[in-house]
């Protein structure tokens, strides 16, 4: 029996966790007329789950279990709600460690149950066979949902049907950071007495906010803060997160001769706390492996500094256009990261036009709702496929 037009489409979405960042997602399209949404997630990867706060839910262990030095995954919810009586239209995690998720998308089919996969839809490391076989994979589905439009181009270009392909650019939520910002915004007495606070005189600040990890080259900030000592004297960078990388740029900045001047200063997870480090800032610079990071710069009105070597990036670098909203610089060059650092450092009318750009682009185009936009065209899709195959 097709979908009755009074009726609202019960959409399942099945994810390997519940991460804090994606709650905001979840809230909107559940609220979106005619969805009847909910939620069936796990635990992976070591990140942590939260509650769920204005939607359905529920948290379904998934079984992991290690083939040819690989782990593979059971998700029991991808099999049982590929069922009529369930769903209308499942969106299953797009990963091919999922050894139930072929076996899910052929039972939906089956049974008249729309398929989204939503992913990157890529691998930074994709040997030739996994990216056939993704491919392979992605031709069982009614609907294919990128976080970008370069992977989604990327794939219509390969053969796939343009109709059947949709993005919903990655986006976090930016209320609370708008929020925040607006505590300072043109409240230079404010911003002068956490100067004060913090020993930063009129010192340029350049930051960088996430994880302390290898793979996002922070050694290459304060190679790049020692080669611009010379003419910025005071120059300091802030660092903002915790990880194992830490102690080993420590030890960079001592002998660089930057001790004193780049701060480490742990994990903020308060918005109004960060907050103040983004507005002292001149820049967000990211040096590689940006994610959804280079969102929280931008929504700060930030200039954001990255790697040119795109395919090694993670999809929302997507937000960046080189000259517009920030630079990009020679991937592992430093002498170049210093350069275009030294540009946003003293071209003032450059900086503030990049700044405006770059607010633009976290709040209007990569806002949660342009994302969940995407994500409902996608699924309605999906629904009326299943009723044309009828």
């Amino acid at each position: 029996m097709d979908q009755q037009p009074d009726k609202p489409l019960r959409l399942v979405v099945q994810q390997p966790s519940l991460a804090k960042y994606r709650v905001p997602v979840f809230r909107e399209l559940a609220s979106r007329p005619g969805i009847d949404f909910k939620l069936i997630y796990g635990e992976r990867d070591g990140i942590p789950n939260v509650d769920a706060d204005g939607f359905a839910a529920e948290f379904v262990p998934m079984r992991e279990k290690r083939m040819l030095g690989r782990a593979m995954l059971w998700h029991r919810p991808q099999l049982e709600y590929a069922d009529r009586d369930r769903a209308d239209v499942l969106s299953l995690s797009w990963d091919l460690h999922y050894a139930s998720l072929i076996p899910a998308l052929l039972k939906a089919r089956r049974n008249g149950v729309g398929t989204v996969l939503w992913g990157h839809g890529y691998s930074k490391q994709d040997a030739g066979w996994r990216s056939k076989a993704r491919s392979a994979v992605a031709k069982l589905a009614d609907a294919l949902l990128f976080y970008n439009h370069t992977a989604a181009d990327a794939y219509v270009r390969s053969g796939f049907d343009p109709d059947r392909v949709f993005v919903a650019l990655n986006a976090i939520d930016q209320s609370p950071i708008q929020a925040a910002r607006a505590d300072w915004v043109d409240r230079p007495e404010r911003i002068a007495g956490f100067r004060k606070e913090q020993g930063l005189g009129d010192a340029p600040v350049l930051l960088f906010v996430s994880r302390l990890e290898e793979a996002n080259r922070v050694d290459l900030l304060i190679e790049a803060q020692a080669k611009l000592s010379k003419a910025f004297p005071s120059l300091v960078v802030a660092i903002i997160g915790k990880g194992p990388d830490r102690e080993r740029l420590e030890s960079l900045a001592a002998e660089r001769g930057l001790t004193e001047r780049v701060r480490f200063l742990g994990a903020i997870y308060d918005e109004e706390i960060s907050a103040p480090w983004f507005m002292v800032s001149t820049a967000f610079c990211y040096p590689a492996n940006i994610g959804l990071s280079i969102l929280h710069g931008m929504g700060y009105g930030l200039p954001v500094v990255t790697s040119a070597r795109v395919e090694a990036q993670n999809p929302e670098i997507e937000a960046l256009r080189d000259g517009e909203n920030g630079f990009f610089y020679r991937d592992g060059d430093v002498d170049d990261l210093a350069a275009k650092l030294e540009i946003l450092l003293t071209d003032h009318d450059l900086r503030s036009r990049l700044s405006q750009a770059a607010h633009a682009t976290a709040t209007e185009r990569f806002s949660l709702g342009n994302m969940v936009d995407g994500y409902v065209d996608a699924v309605r899709y999906a629904a009326k496929r299943v009723c044309s195959r009828r």
